[in-house]
């Protein structure tokens, strides 16, 4: 049973993010308004009702994102203004409470007792494109977050005044689009990335640049179909960290209209290196999918879309990692992830071993590009929203084979004949 709730009119534009705060009482919500809401839960009648209500930016607010409660209640904004804002939420005690930052920090009014407000800690402006993603890192990396722009680059930003929330340190600074992959033509299930070698080349960049502008020549055509143009609005930008804090500090990214996701590794101590790309595009015809089907020619290679969304699963004690994708081609796909094994004896000295990835699942029940997907907290069940305006869920079965397990709309009517699996079911051991 899919339990649900409304909020009727909950902005006065397209809602453009939701998130839940850690303990899942909260819910942040951002529009083409350009404000943000936060709501509390009232668990007594699970009723969601507005508890701070402010103009943010001055464009659009892209994507939201909370951080671990353990460094306060701390809410990062990106937006199309190329701005990425820091609020904390505070308590005060009169009206003439100045400001924290000295120069007009914009605050909420408290809707309820007049005893908080959010205040805007810090603005980021290094973006050269409209932050379109940003995503604190796991809480036991530090007070750190990750953004995404149209630019194409990844930022890292690590806070070092976490008392006053202030200084934020450009830590990195990543072309996503430049970063070296390689992957195997041959396979749909696996896409490799050879490791950055330790002296970068001119010659690489450059045979690089040189083949994408020999692709784009040598197909003129693709510019005008779906998912190929060079437009922003064709494009997606999406990142998501990984959860395990075994393997580091890795993020998987996405950028433009490659279609591929770039899981990166991020050290302090040498440049940012390609760990594996995720590329469903070599994708022989005919082969069976689970619940969708690629749209294969005659030996032509699938159209490349872009991939709007991208979902690192917690690990939960796995010795593989899951990661989910959703794409302007409707497909939501989800890659079973197996790190490199370290072994003392490789062969051939200077040689990284290399991660691993399969395709174990691939959906197109939206029918529509997927706007959003989503992890448990459990990484057992993944959720899935599109523009046919359902939200989707999907679950692993017995024997690890995924499958439809409900979806729901915003008349709240819930499709029992599209699932395949019940929600009351235990997961499956692994």
């Amino acid at each position: 049973m899919i339990q649900t709730g409304l909020i009727q009119s909950a902005h006065n534009d397209l809602v453009t993010d939701v998130a839940y705060d850690f303990y899942g009482l909260r819910l942040a919500t951002c529009s083409l308004d350009q404000r943000i809401k936060v709501w509390q839960l009232d668990e007594s009648n699970g009723n969601w009702n507005v508890e701070d209500d402010w103009k943010a930016h001055d464009a659009t607010v892209s994507k939201l994102s909370w951080a671990h409660p353990e460094f306060g209640t701390v809410l990062a904004s990106a937006s199309f203004d190329r701005t990425v804002k820091i609020w904390e939420q505070t308590t005060f005690t009169s009206t003439s409470d100045p400001q924290p930052n000295g120069a007009g920090a914009s605050s909420s009014q408290a809707t309820s007792g007049g005893s908080s407000r959010w205040v805007e800690r810090a603005v980021l402006v290094d973006s050269r494109g409209t932050v379109r993603a940003v995503e604190f890192s796991p809480h036991h990396f530090g007070l750190k977050l990750a953004t995404v722009s149209s630019d194409n680059h990844i930022r890292i930003y690590e806070c070092l005044e976490q008392s006053s929330l202030a200084t934020w340190q450009l830590s990195e600074e990543v072309d996503v689009s430049t970063l070296p992959s390689v992957s195997l033509p041959s396979s749909y299930s696996v896409a490799f990335a050879t490791p950055t070698q330790t002296s970068a080349t001119l010659e690489g960049a450059s045979a690089t640049l040189v083949a994408q502008a020999l692709q784009q020549s040598q197909n003129p055509t693709t510019q005008g179909r779906p998912g190929m143009g060079n437009r922003e609005a064709d494009g997606g930008w999406c990142i998501s960290w990984c959860k395990d804090r075994y393997w580091g500090e890795i993020i998987a990214a996405g950028c433009g209209i490659s279609g591929v996701i770039k899981i990166i590794q991020l050290s302090p101590s040498r440049r940012p290196v390609t760990l594996l790309t995720l590329d469903p595009s070599p994708s022989p015809a005919g082969l069976p999918t689970e619940g969708g089907t690629l749209p294969a020619g005659d030996g032509d290679a699938p159209t490349p879309f872009a991939i709007t969304s991208v979902a690192w699963a917690p690990s939960c004690g796995r010795s593989y990692h899951l990661i989910a994708t959703g794409g302007r081609d409707g497909h939501v796909r989800i890659w079973r992830v197996k790190p490199a094994e370290e072994e003392s004896d490789l062969e051939g000295e200077g040689r990284d071993p290399k991660w691993s990835a399969t395709v174990v699942a691939d959906f197109d029940h939206h029918k529509s590009a997927v706007g959003r997907v989503e992890w448990n907290i459990t990484g057992t069940v993944l959720s899935s929203a599109g523009n046919d305006g359902r939200v989707r869920l999907w679950k692993a079965t017995v024997g690890n084979v995924w499958r439809p397990a409900g979806s729901i709309g915003v008349e709240q009517s819930e499709d029992t004949q599209e699932a395949d699996v019940n929600m009351d079911e235990n997961a499956v051991a692994e």
